[in-house]
């Protein structure tokens, strides 16, 4: 019951999906794949669809299958999403709202060779 209610009004803004919206804000009426989405954000396409299918359900982005023969491209289609009017706004409050913010974390820097700090 909890879950439907969280859902209601908005998705659960774990790190991830911060990272996602912020991808789709960067442009917010451009259409991206997922693949697109994953590399801007920097996550694993695991990641990313599950997001994307969760932020579809809410209304807050469409999708559409692009119309290409896979053969002649060689490569399977692609889905492209983008967000909705209304998505992208709930996206910028939603952001503006989460307690835990992607900006509020220390930067990660890869550790010198040798393991030490």
């Amino acid at each position: 019951m909890v879950r439907r209610k969280r859902e209601a009004s908005g998705p659960r803004m774990t790190l991830p999906t911060q990272l996602v919206l912020r991808a789709l804000l960067a442009e917010p009426t451009h259409e991206f794949y997922g693949l697109q989405i994953g590399q801007q954000a920097g996550l694993p396409s695991g990641t990313v669809h599950p997001i994307l299918a969760r932020l579809e359900g809410l209304g807050w982005l469409e999708s559409r299958w692009e119309e290409v023969d896979p053969a002649q491209q060689g490569r399977p289609r692609r889905r492209y999403y983008h967000l909705t009017n209304d998505g992208a706004e709930r996206a910028r409050i939603a952001l503006a709202q989460a307690r835990t913010q992607v900006t509020d974390l220390p930067v990660l820097r890869p550790r010198p060779a040798g393991g030490t700090a």
